[in-house]
Parts: C-alpha cells; structure tokens; sequence
C-alpha cells in the first residue's frame, strides 16, 4: 500500500519540534528534579547514590546522568509493592503492571501527573498514526495490569475518537465488530493482528470490506518483513509503537511515516545506549542496551532502567520536523537472547529470514535442546494451506533454502522442520517464539 509521508501529523510541535539546545535545557532542568525527588523520598536510589558518592547537586549537565545508577527488573521485585514509590500512597491514583505468572509481579505507581503524561505520549504516537476525533479505534491489547489496553484507551480518548475496548481474544467477535462497527484503526500486538489479517482472508471478507487505514503494534519486537505481510495482508498503515510498564506504558516511542526510526518522547524521558556486558555508555548509532530515565513521572521515577532491548539510537533532525532522538528498530533482547553453539541467536533474525518467503506462512517456533553435549536448534515453521497438496521434492527445496538463509543470517546451521497448516500456536498476547529445554 502506498505510504503518505506528506500528512505526519505533530500534536505538540513545541515539544516534538523544539530545538536541540531547548529540548536539553529542558531535558537537564526536569533530570535535576527527579534525581532529587528521588534521593529524598526513595530509599534505595538514596543508598545507591551514596555508595557511589552521588549527591543531586552533582548532576550539572545531562552527561552527568552517567554518574547515576541503574535500576533494573529485579529491584522491582525486591521492593515490591510499593518500595520504589516517591510519593504517599494515597497520590497513588493506578497501579499497571505484568499479570506475573510466577513470583513477584512487577508493578508500577502513577499518579495523576504520571497517568496525564503518559496519555500525552500515547495521544501523539495515535495522532501520527492518522487518528482524529472522527476515527474508530479498536484496542485489542489486553485491559487490566498490562498497561497496552487502558494506555491506547486514553491517547485515543484525548484525540475525541470513538474506542471499541475490546481487550484481547475472541478472534471471531473482534472481526465481526471490526466490520459492523467500522473500526479505522487497530491496535494490538504485531503477531495478532497477522492472526486477524489471516482469519479476515480465511471467512472470505476482502479487506477493502473494512474501513481500516491504519493500525498501531507493539508490546513486542517485530521486523520490516512482519509488517509488509501485515500491510499486505489487510491493505493500511502499520505503525511501530514502543513502551515499558515501567517507564510509563505504550507511547515512550512511536513511528513517524518517514519510516526512519521511533521518534522518543525526550521531554518526558532520557534515552541511552549501553554496553549491556560492560554498562559503558555508547555513541549514537552503535547497536546496544537501551536505558531509559524519566523525567516527569513523580509516582515511581526510573533512573537509568535498563530494558534489555537492543536497538540504535540518532539524534539527527527527521524529515517528518520532530527533533526528538530516534530508536532504531529493536533487534533482540539482551535477556532474550539464545546462545546455540556459541553462537548468539535472536528470534528476529529467524523472523526476517521466514517472514515474507514464498511457500510459508509467519508462524514460527526455536526449540533449543542439548544433545551428546552439543546444542541444537530446530526451527518449525508452517507452510502455507495452497502447498499442502505439493510434491514432498518441493517442500524438501524450501526447506533447504530457508536452512541455508538461516545459516547465513544467524551463522549457526539449524534443522528447519516444515509444519501443516494451523499446528503452532497463535497468542493473542505477547508471542512466545522459543522453547528452550536445556538445563542451564
């Protein structure tokens, strides 16, 4: 489908616009704020502050955030419930957080200042996607802790358009309201909107039956060739939308339609790219850790949170006119990451090499096993329903050839196992590409 890179919309272009030295005045000003709210009312950052002989009067210039700590997941776990608040619970207004299927959840505070904010970041990401108050947008993340379903919610209310709240699930249902109620916009994982992009094809509606242009993904990493078969697949506009429960939700980065990066919203967070071996910070357009450091939030501030997604980072000016630094699309995670014969494997580059092949459909899973103490990786993959009936030779010649360009991308050789149509599981959620059943 043809892209407009004529219409980006800015909703706040005196923030999404403003000049580099402006954005980092006030990027510095808004940094000495929260460090020290931070070190007077969140004992832990005070603790780890001291111990490095930090004090807020030390942060003079925005390379000083390097002086600064870094907070991870397992310190939300081991001050869980409410240890890292920087505020009386009763300014607490929402708790979000992960469902948690094991342990301790992780959870954060918002206060009503962090609920407004992070609304803002989501309304601009819905904004350049095309939303106006004239759109219909049906969410279909998750509603409840996970912070995907309520956050679209909001930004999409603050613009005065129309949300069906569907939540997750119920493929059938969420087509039917798609189509009744003239839906203009979806939002959900990149992963389920295939699953309904496939299943719209599959009950015979022709996607020009619906009034969609457009749709924001997230909450999971996600490659180019992904969102040519989903633009494909449902005729509109993919957009890449990036956040954290832990930084404020869905809309701390969003896709312009110059297609060149994720624009971060840098008047309300600090971005930086590390060596997450070493912890050194590292220069624009290296590959690295990205870490995030709020700047308005006063419920649950993040200094230096490291999300473990790898990505790029540039600060140079977009055609699309917003100033703010943007996030290369993210490759991997560094906690996600598969080590196989010494090799680092990242389910991404197995997506690209699948995705958008002739013969197979984007459904895949990475089974990692241990064998006479060597690693092995098996790759399954479906075919495609209009191959079911061809010859076992030509299933046999694709399946060779997604072997070699496996080997080629990723540099490890792995069994490609071809599977029937339909056999591996679809995830209304967040997608679980790998089973690893070694003992580690």
């Amino acid at each position: 489908m043809p892209k407009d890179t004529k219409n980006c919309r800015i909703l706040e272009p005196e923030y999404e616009s403003m000049s580099r030295e402006k954005l980092e005045a006030l990027q510095l000003e808004r940094l000495q704020e929260t460090v020290k709210h931070v070190y007077e009312n969140v004992p832990m950052y005070k603790e780890r502050m001291d111990a490095l002989g930090v004090k807020p009067e030390d942060i003079k210039s925005l390379s000083d955030i390097t002086k600064l700590p870094y907070t991870d997941k397992p310190d939300l776990r081991d001050h869980f419930p409410d240890g890292l608040f920087a505020v009386p619970r009763k300014e607490i207004v929402r708790i979000q957080g992960s469902s948690g299927t094991t342990g301790k959840p992780i959870v954060s505070g918002y206060t009503q200042n962090d609920i407004d904010v992070w609304t803002n970041m989501v309304a601009r990401a819905l904004a350049e996607a095309g939303c106006t108050d004239e759109d219909t947008i049906q969410v279909t993340y998750g509603y409840g802790l996970f912070t995907g379903g309520l956050g679209v919610h909001q930004g999409a209310s603050k613009l005065g358009a129309t949300v069906i709240p569907m939540s997750s699930g119920n493929t059938q249902r969420q087509i039917m309201m798609l189509k009744e109620l003239g839906a203009t916009m979806v939002c959900c994982t990149p992963s389920y909107a295939t699953l309904l992009g496939e299943t719209i094809r599959e009950m015979g509606i022709d996607p020009s039956e619906l009034k969609l242009k457009s749709g924001c993904f997230g909450a999971e990493p996600w490659t180019s060739e992904m969102r040519d078969n989903l633009e494909s697949l449902l005729d509109f506009n993919a957009f890449d939308i990036y956040g954290l429960t832990e930084i404020g939700g869905p809309g701390v980065a969003f896709e312009c339609r110059e297609r060149c990066g994720l624009h971060v919203n840098e008047d309300h967070v600090i971005a930086e790219i590390i060596n997450p071996e070493t912890g050194e910070h590292m220069p624009d357009g290296e590959t690295g850790e990205l870490v995030f450091t709020t700047i308005t939030k006063t419920g649950q501030p993040m200094i230096r949170y490291r999300t473990h997604d790898l990505c790029t980072l540039t600060r140079e000016k977009c055609a699309c006119g917003r100033t703010t630094a943007r996030m290369g699309r993210i490759t991997g995670r560094s906690d996600d990451m598969i080590i196989v014969r010494g090799v680092n494997v990242f389910p991404s580059q197995i997506e690209s090499v699948i995705v958008g092949m002739e013969g197979v459909a984007p459904h895949y899973m990475l089974i990692v096993d241990r064998k006479n103490s060597s690693d092995t990786l098996e790759v399954q993959i479906e075919l495609k329903e209009e191959l079911v009936s061809d010859t076992v030779s030509h299933v046999e010649e694709l399946r060779n050839k997604i072997t070699e360009q496996i080997k080629s991308v990723v540099g490890v050789m792995a069994k490609v196992t071809i599977v029937p149509p339909k056999t591996l599981p679809r995830f209304e959620g967040k997608a679980r590409r790998v089973i690893d059943n070694r003992k580690l």
